[in-house]
């Protein structure tokens, strides 16, 4: 009954080829719309642009759920606040080891074949930390910014694969 449960919530800061994405999108639906009014079946048009601008607009405001139970570690993508989907998981015997990104110990440990997982803010300054792991589908480096409590559990649990 001595469960630790952690979690931690980052937002992907969205690129800047988003904004001509939906303003794209938003000058497509206007132009649908005056069609919608001269040609017939031009609202199927219409409803068309707006059904993809209702889909694609959420799918550019990424967030990353970081949890931590016990010694198990999972990443889950949340699209448009609304969608979630478990994207990475394993256990600290899973893990090689834990370093920020910048680290020697964790270049050490990386190899050529590797499968290389962002789940990072890609904000300016933000302390990424890189994980080497051995999971079912093979060997990845997950990369992502755990805050302090996250790195005080970890390394409570595993002080020689995590390095602060």
């Amino acid at each position: 009954m001595n469960d630790a449960y952690v979690e931690w919530l980052v937002k992907r800061k969205t690129p800047a080829w988003t904004i001509l994405v939906k303003a794209l999108l938003i000058v497509v639906c206007v132009i649908m719309f005056f069609l919608a009014v001269t040609i017939p079946f031009g609202f199927l048009l219409l409803l068309a642009a707006m059904l993809a601008a209702y889909f694609v607009f959420p799918m550019f405001n990424v967030e990353f759920e970081y949890l931590v139970v016990n010694d198990q570690l999972s990443v889950d993508r949340i699209m448009g606040q609304k969608r979630r989907k478990k994207v990475w998981e394993a256990t600290l015997d899973q893990i090689e080891i834990m370093a920020p990104l910048d680290s020697y110990l964790l270049k050490d440990a990386e190899k050529k074949d590797m499968k290389v997982l962002d789940f990072s803010s890609h904000m300016q300054g933000a302390k990424v930390y890189g994980i080497i792991a051995q999971t079912a589908s093979g060997s990845a480096k997950v990369l992502f910014e755990p805050n302090e409590k996250i790195l005080k559990h970890l390394w409570s649990r595993a002080p020689r694969k995590v390095v602060q």
